[in-house]
């Protein structure tokens, strides 16, 4: 059972993602923490040099999964499908789900459903060996990028719905609301796109 479920004794959040100890993954999960917290974005995101670009991806996929799941479970009491009987980021954007194998044709569900539904098939994805290799050297599929994409894709799209729908209930008084402008420029600006 999804733990996004809608009943109020599920658990809010995820087991958190993760790569597999002493692997390629984890040096690189390394990297990713040392170089985030030095202030210098552009570095953060940069490629390591010598590292393969898609363990690169794949430890970022997860990383950004484990994110999106951490955020919007803190909104699960306030995203629920009386509140948010659409997955929506504004009146111009509405997302509908489809995985492309048992929902082909894509479906109107509430934001929450949306989010249980991503988070299952993005959870698959992660769990798919084929598809995120875990053993250091294994190949990864040769449209594993496109798999990466769509799944960034998806999150976005959650963080969206919540910076639309639910801002209010994560902007804290601790920042001051001209320091909030450029990120709430940088947002339309990427929800627009």
């Amino acid at each position: 059972m999804s733990l996004f479920g809608l009943g109020r004794n599920q658990r809010t959040f995820r087991p958190k993602k993760s790569a597999p100890s002493g692997s390629k993954g984890a040096q690189l999960r390394q990297h990713i923490d040392a170089t985030l917290g030095s202030g210098n974005l552009r570095e953060a995101v940069r490629l390591p040099p010598g590292e393969d670009i898609n363990e690169w991806l794949a430890v970022n996929t997860v990383d950004f999964f484990n994110q999106v799941n951490l955020l919007y479970g803190t909104l699960t009491e306030f995203c629920t499908p009386d509140i948010c009987p659409t997955m929506t980021a504004g009146p111009k954007y509405e997302y509908r789900w489809a995985d492309g194998v048992q929902i082909k044709k894509p479906i109107e569900v509430s934001a929450p459903k949306y989010v249980e539904l991503l988070m299952d098939w993005i959870e698959s994805q992660l769990d798919d060996e084929s598809i995120f290799p875990q053993r250091l050297g294994a190949p990864f599929p040769t449209n594993f990028r496109d798999v990466v994409k769509t799944i960034f894709k998806r999150l976005f799209r959650v963080y969206a719905h919540i910076y639309h729908t639910h801002f209010q209930k994560i902007e804290f008084s601790l920042i001051d609301k001209k320091e909030l402008a450029p990120l709430h420029e940088l947002i339309e600006s990427i929800v627009t796109y």
